[in-house]
């Protein structure tokens, strides 16, 4: 799974970093009035980069106005299930938008693993993933399998009367990130797993259970509930957090129409 990342500015190249040093795989597109000592390739005008590179990376990420991209691949797109990967980043840091083959081609899982990479917001259009609107917060001691995190998820989506049919993303915090038994638990679902910055976590207005012994372990307040409910827009908690054997499960929902009324 190839990937070049590509950016025109000083700014770009900070995210930019970020992702070559978390993605496996990738190389570094910089424009040629950048100066870094990193090691890039260079070019000088985006269209003509995109051109000669659209067919040779799984994956592209930009990182400058989607507008750009736009003009820059527009004559290279011709079907969803051979075009590459196309996920969309903002220099200001705020978005990772899937914007070519989202689901075919993984571009959502891509906008999903840039959004972990850099900590900003993932944005996924496609109807499948819009119309689910639940997010499982999950904390867990060192070691659990995945067969047992699955289990819980089930477990605690069954208190409330849902199934995983109407699971968005699974998030966990920082702490977590390389937790084998959850990263394949998200895979053996076909879930993307979003990781909260413990930063993020620290400073959020949001409001949930504190744990002394999640402090503890951990330094942070908590873990489920506060990944469950920030790893989306609009969220409110509908499942507080609930253990199961050492694994802590919590589950928020998108309100999509505020005047709508639970389940």
């Amino acid at each position: 799974m190839k990937t070049a990342v590509i950016t025109l500015s000083d700014d770009g190249l900070i995210l930019a970093n970020h992702i070559v040093q978390n993605l496996p795989d990738c190389t570094l597109y910089l424009h040629q009035a950048i100066q870094t000592h990193l090691p890039v390739k260079r070019f000088e005008r985006v269209v003509a980069l995109s051109e000669q590179i659209f067919t040779q990376y799984t994956n592209l990420v930009y990182i400058m106005p989607t507008g750009v991209v736009v003009r820059a691949i527009a004559a290279q797109v011709h079907h969803k299930l051979k075009d590459p990967a196309v996920v969309v980043v903002d220099v200001g840091g705020h978005w990772a938008v899937s914007l070519l083959s989202g689901h075919e081609g993984g571009a959502n899982h891509l906008a999903m693993q840039v959004a972990n990479a850099v900590q900003v917001e993932p944005i996924v259009t496609t109807t499948t993933e819009a119309v689910r609107r639940l997010i499982v917060g999950i904390g867990c001691r060192k070691g659990m399998s995945a067969a047992r995190i699955i289990e819980a998820i089930q477990q605690g989506l069954t208190l409330i009367q849902y199934s995983l049919e109407d699971v968005r993303l699974i998030a966990t915090a920082e702490p977590k990130k390389n937790e084998a038994g959850l990263i394949e638990a998200a895979q053996q679902l076909e879930l993307p797993l979003r990781v909260l910055s413990s930063q993020i976590i620290r400073h959020t207005f949001q409001t949930f259970e504190v744990s002394e012994f999640v402090q503890e372990k951990v330094n942070l307040p908590a873990v489920a509930e506060p990944s469950a409910l920030l790893a989306g827009t609009n969220t409110r908690l509908i499942l507080p957090k609930q253990r199961f054997e050492g694994i802590t499960v919590a589950i928020a929902e998108e309100i999509q129409d505020l005047l709508a009324s639970p389940k």
